[in-house]
């Protein structure tokens, strides 16, 4: 009973995208009650929420859209029934023509001709579409409706058709779950990383280099840190650390496969008569590494690392500050191993990210993506390598869903999408099992047997790319970092002129301890100077004046725990070893 009664819940996906798509058609109605002049092209469900596109000259200002906002009330609580009827093709067109709506026209025109022609009826609307729909508007809650933004948008996506206008809206059946909604976006929009990137001088992004981040002082100091914290781990894991070349030629990129399906997003170049590809990945590399020796089943598993700065060439409107951007570092590893080694070296990998995700307190579901239809190799072999990846999991004691048919061409993979403190889910994580490059590149190892045999090989990545990783992570903690990843982790802040030789001193060792540290020697007010730290989200304060001076003591200010009262010099040192060291949350 409980399963049938979610049915009809948001917690019901398709019911969510049906409720969405009949919100969509009563803003399409609304539009025609109040601007009946406006022609109606296409509206849809998407991820969060729908839009509706319209024919009209100027984008609608928000005094307009709060108009469109009553009026789809008024049609909710109007109650009207939606009823769906097809009609032949001559029949829909004449319709539509009547009603003076030629983008209905031309999609009527593009459908097939054995296609059925649906419409949907409410009151004295009537729309092409094929559905499906709500039964009535007034399973619409009209209080928790809201119009969220107007932009430009191109019929069919074609920049040489028509330019529209979109709407974007969302809804829900409370009007407190549309406020909490509404809330998250809010604080989305201030967390932004390209927002916080440039107001803690992280990086940025010039139109000289679209899709080249700059990494700038700070940034660099988190992005370092970074990276030295992920070869911490992966040399606790077993893993070796190699650097292939940035450029390889057009001969490894055709024994990869990469010229034939991914030319169209590499940069290439002709060197001494002989194309060359700047990578995109950093795997064909990798595979020359482990082919330049022989290998004997001793060595295995071989765990190689990589930090490779690869280039993609990405369309500029797909560009987006560091989510989207086409040269990253890819943190990759490619674990060479036999079949038999499979399972625990899934289990390993798995335990690896746990570990990295649960530092950030980023927790994850996991999805494992099954064979395509477009795939290499025996089936058998695939059936081994799906089974083996759910195995792993299951022997670790963690959940996981199925994404049927969405493996690489050349293996199934394990997916981990992280959740961020606000819900939000970012797929960064990879395992993805190949057995297909190992034959391409003729890898081999020696067995107990003395004969010659392929590995079976693991690509994967942890953060994804340190640049995207570092987006969310900006995002995730809203840019005050954690005492160990933060750029400037204490600031010092002498009170007069007369501190301002003992805050140097102090600040002088902390940074012989190893401590990130800058001081404050502006002539400014202590509160002003403390608000402006707080601002920069800088983990500690030291506010020193003539007291602590005297006495040889600092006085501490976390961020988020306020002032901590006076202490030692060597008892701070000792609460922010502590702090670091354990790479606490704070």
């Amino acid at each position: 009973m409980s399963e049938e009664k979610n049915l009809y819940t948001f917690e019901n996906p398709e019911y969510r995208k049906t409720y969405w798509h009949t919100c969509s058609h009563v803003l399409a109605q609304a539009m025609k009650r109040l601007h009946p002049e406006v022609k109606l092209a296409i509206g849809p469900a998407i991820e969060n929420g729908f839009y509706y596109d319209f024919d009209t000259p100027e984008p609608f200002s928000e005094t307009q859209l709060a108009e469109l906002e009553a009026e789809m009330r008024k049609i909710c609580k109007e109650k009207l029934k939606l009823e769906r009827f097809e009609l032949p093709r001559a029949e829909a067109l004449a319709l539509m023509e009547e009603k003076g709506e030629p983008y209905k026209v031309e999609l009527i025109n593009d459908l097939p001709e054995d296609a059925v022609i649906s419409f949907y009826r409410q009151g004295e609307f009537t729309d092409l579409c094929a559905g499906p729909h709500l039964d009535s508007t007034g399973r619409i809650k009209g209080n928790a409706i809201k119009l969220t933004a107007c932009n430009a948008a191109y019929w069919r996506g074609d920049s040489n058709r028509q330019t529209l206008q979109r709407i974007y809206g969302v809804a829900f059946p409370k009007k407190d779950e549309l406020d909490e909604y509404l809330a998250k976006i809010e604080e989305a929009k201030k967390r932004d990383h390209r927002k916080l990137g440039r107001e803690l001088g992280l990086f940025m992004l010039r139109d000289e280099g679209p899709g080249f981040p700059f990494f700038l002082p700070r940034g660099m100091v988190l992005r370092n840190t970074l990276i030295d914290y992920w070869r911490q781990v992966h040399k606790r894991y077993g893993y070796v650390e190699i650097s292939t070349p940035m450029m390889l030629n057009r001969q490894l990129w055709e024994r990869s496969g990469h010229w034939d399906h991914y030319k169209d997003n590499m940069y290439t170049t002709v060197i001494d008569g002989t194309d060359f590809a700047i990578k995109p990945m950093n795997c064909p590399g990798g595979m020359l590494v482990y082919s330049s020796q022989p290998h004997s089943y001793r060595d295995l598993p071989l765990r190689v690392g990589e930090l490779g700065l690869v280039h993609r060439h990405e369309l500029s409107g797909a560009l987006h500050g560091l989510f989207r951007v086409r040269c990253f570092t890819q943190d990759d590893a490619h674990i060479f191993m036999t079949w038999d080694q499979m399972k625990d070296e899934i289990k390993n990998v798995v335990r690896l990210f746990d570990e990295v995700y649960s530092v950030f307190g980023l927790s994850y579901q996991i999805e494992v993506s099954t064979m395509p239809e477009d795939h290499m190799g025996d089936e058998k072999d695939w059936d081994f390598a799906t089974e083996t990846l759910k195995a792993a999991v299951e022997e670790l004691g963690k959940d996981y869903v199925i994404n049927e048919g969405d493996g690489a061409f050349y293996g199934p993979k394990l997916d981990f999408h992280l959740a961020d403190s606000l819900g939000r889910t970012w797929q960064c994580g990879t395992i993805q099992l190949d057995m297909q490059l190992p034959e391409r590149f003729e890898l081999e190892y020696v067995g107990e047997d003395g004969e010659k045999h392929r590995p079976v090989m693991i690509h994967r990545v942890v953060l994804g790319s340190i640049e995207r990783f570092i987006g969310v992570i900006t995002e995730h903690f809203a840019g005050a970092f954690p005492t160990w990843l933060s750029p400037v982790q204490v600031k010092v802040l002498p009170v007069t002129d007369r501190a301002a030789e003992y805050a140097d001193q102090v600040a002088s060792k902390l940074d012989n301890m190893g401590f990130r540290v800058e001081v404050d020697h502006r002539n400014e007010k202590i509160g002003k100077k403390i608000r402006e730290a707080q601002l920069e989200k800088v983990p500690y304060m030291l506010v020193v004046g003539d007291r602590d001076m005297e006495n040889g003591t600092v006085s501490p200010r976390h961020r988020a725990d306020g002032d901590l009262g006076a202490m030692s010099f060597d008892e701070f040192v000792a609460l922010l070893t502590d702090v670091v060291e354990s790479k606490a949350k704070k």
